[in-house]
C-alpha cells in the first residue's frame, strides 16, 4: 500500500542528503518535491497546502543538533505531520448500549456488506467475548441478504433477516428486540448502498439513524476511488452525521490520497481498514503506524500483535521445549508454516519489518509460496516427518516427490535448508539464556509501550 507515494517522497527527501543545515532554501526545495508528491497521491490540493506550510513553519522552527542530519530532521517532521494529518490516535469504536448498535452507511459497491461480516468476527474474536448480530437491510439488492446469510454460516454469526419485509427502519427496530432477547450484546445494520444524489435513500439513510440511535454509524468507502471518497464521504456526513470511516481496500490504495485527505475534510476518524478479501482483513486504524509505513520504517507493533493472535502460548512454549533439546521436526515445520499464514499476506507482513519494505516492493510474494513446500511435508510419512535423519534414504526421496508433484532436486533443497534451519536454530539455542518466551514476553511489554490507541 502507499507504495508511490513512498517512493516519490523518499526522492523528495534527497534533495537534503548531503546538506550540512537546513536553511529556507533547500526546506523549500525538499517540500515543493513533497508537495508535487502528495497531489499525484490524489490528496485534497487545500490539505496538501496546509500540509506543507505545517512542515516548512516546524521544520524552520527546529533547532538542529550537530548530530541529527537534514534529511533525517525533515523525515522526522513529515513523519509527524502525516500522522496528525491522519488523525493522531487511533479511535476506538464506540460500543455503548445493550445491546450496542453499528450503522453501516456508504455507496453501493463500496463493500459494506463484507465489512459487516469482518466487524462482526472482529468483535467476536475480542477478548470481551462479544455476541454480534448482523441484521439485514439492504432489502434491494436481490443477493445481499443471502451473502450477509453466507458470511454468517462461514462466521458462526446470527443474522436476523425478515422475508417479504421491504422496511428497513421496521427490520432493523425488531432486530434490536431480537438481539436483547437472545443475549447479543452488538447489533450490526448492514443497509442498502446509495448515491449521495439519490434523495430517497439518503432519507432512507437518516430515518434509520433517526429510529435506531446507534452507538456508532460509520461510513464505508473505497480508498481506490482517492478524492471521489473524500467528496462522498463529505456528502454522506452532512446527511446523516457519521461517526467514523471504514476504508476498504487499502492494500490496493498505492497512492494514499483517501487516507491522507479524509480525516481533515470531513473532521471524522478514519477508524478501521480493509487490508484484504479474508474475513480476518481488518485492522483498527493507526494514523502513528500508518506514518510508519509511507516512510518505509516498517511497522513491527503491528507485526508482533499478529503474530500474538496466531501464536498459541502453550504451543509457543512446547516448541521452545523441543529447541532446546533439537527435536524440532518437519511436523513442528509445517505447524509453523500454518501459524504464518494465519497473519495474513505474506508480502504485508515481509512489509512491516524495517528497511525490507523497500528490498520487496517488486517482488512477487504469491501467498501460495508454501504450497509446494506443504505438499513435500504432506507426502512424507508420519514416522519420516519426525524423524527427518530416515530422509537420508534415497528411494524415500523419489517416492516424496511424485507424491507431492515435485522434483527430486527440490525435496532435496527443502531438506538441506531445514538441516541448515535446525543448525542455525542450536547456534541460537546455545546464546540464548532467557529463551523464546522470554523474548516473547519483551515483545509484548515493547508492544504495551508503543501502543498509541486503545484496542476495541
Amino acid at each position: 500500500m502507499f507504495e508511490s507515494l513512498s517512493e516519490r517522497l523518499e526522492r523528495s527527501f534527497k534533495i537534503l542528503k548531503g546538506e550540512g543545515k537546513i536553511t529556507e532554501v533547500n526546506v523549500a526545495d525538499a517540500l515543493k518535491d513533497v508537495r508535487k508528491a502528495l497531489i499525484a497521491a490524489d490528496v485534497n490540493y487545500k490539505v496538501a497546502k496546509t500540509f506543507i506550510d505545517s512542515v516548512k513553519q516546524k521544520a524552520m522552527g527546529m533547532n538542529v543538533l550537530t548530530a541529527v542530519r537534514p534529511k533525517e530532521m525533515m523525515i522526522k517532521v513529515v513523519h509527524d505531520e502525516l500522522a496528525i494529518l491522519m488523525g493522531g490516535e487511533a479511535q476506538p469504536i464506540n460500543l455503548q448500549g445493550r445491546p450496542a448498535i453499528i450503522l453501516m452507511s456508504g455507496l453501493q459497491g463500496s463493500g459494506k456488506t463484507t465489512m459487516s461480516g469482518k466487524l462482526a468476527y472482529m468483535l467476536k474474536k475480542d477478548k470481551k467475548q462479544h455476541k454480534p448480530l448482523l441484521v439485514a437491510c439492504d432489502v434491494y439488492r436481490p443477493a445481499a441478504i443471502d451473502q450477509l446469510k453466507v458470511l454468517g454460516d462461514q462466521l458462526e454469526v446470527p443474522v436476523y433477516s425478515e422475508e417479504g419485509n421491504k422496511n428497513p427502519v421496521e427490520i432493523a427496530l425488531n432486530a434490536v428486540q431480537h438481539a436483547k432477547a437472545k443475549g447479543n450484546d452488538i447489533v450490526i445494520v448492514d443497509t442498502a448502498g446509495r448515491l449521495a444524489v439519490d434523495e430517497e435513500m439518503m432519507d432512507e439513510i437518516e430515518n434509520l439513524k433517526k429510529s435506531l440511535n446507534p452507538s456508532e454509524t460509520l461510513f464505508v468507502v473505497d480508498a481506490m476511488t482517492g478524492q471521489d471518497a473524500v467528496n462522498t464521504a463529505k456528502e454522506f456526513n452532512e446527511r446523516i452525521d457519521f461517526d467514523g470511516v471504514v476504508l476498504t481496500k487499502l492494500d490496493g490504495d498505492t497512492r494514499g490520497g483517501a487516507a491522507l485527505s479524509i480525516r481533515t475534510v470531513v473532521d471524522k476518524p478514519i477508524k478501521f481498514v480493509g487490508i484484504g478479501e479474508k474475513m480476518d482483513a481488518l485492522n483498527v486504524f493507526h494514523p502513528q503506524r500508518m506514518a510508519d509505513r509511507i516512510l518505509g520504517m516498517g511497522d513491527v507493533v503491528s507485526l508482533v500483535e499478529r503474530a500474538q493472535q496466531a501464536i498459541d502460548e502453550k504451543e509457543a512454549e512446547e516448541l521452545e521445549r523441543k529447541l532446546r533439546k533439537n527435536k524440532f521436526d518437519f511436523e513442528d515445520f509445517l505447524n509453523q508454516i500454518q501459524t504464518i499464514k494465519k497473519m495474513g499476506n505474506i508480502k504485508d507482513l515481509v512489509s512491516m519489518i524495517p528497511g525490507v519494505g523497500k528490498a520487496v516492493k517488486d517482488v512477487d510474494i504469491d501467498d501460495n509460496a508454501f504450497k509446494s513446500v506443504e505438499a513435500i511435508i504432506r507426502s512424507m510419512t508420519p514416522k519420516e516427518r519426525k524423524e527427518p535423519s530416515l530422509l537420508a534414504n534415497q528411494s524415500r526421496k523419489i517416492r516424496i516427490a511424485k507424491g507431492s508433484g515435485t522434483t527430486i532436486q527440490e525435496v532435496n533443497r527443502l531438506i538441506k535448508q531445514f538441516d541448515d534451519m535446525r543448525k542455525m536454530m542450536k547456534q541460537m539455542n546455545a546464546m540464548d539464556k532467557k529463551g523464546m518466551m522470554g523474548k516473547m514476553k519483551a515483545m509484548r511489554q515493547m508492544q504495551q509501550m508503543q501502543q498509541n490507541g486503545p484496542k476495541i
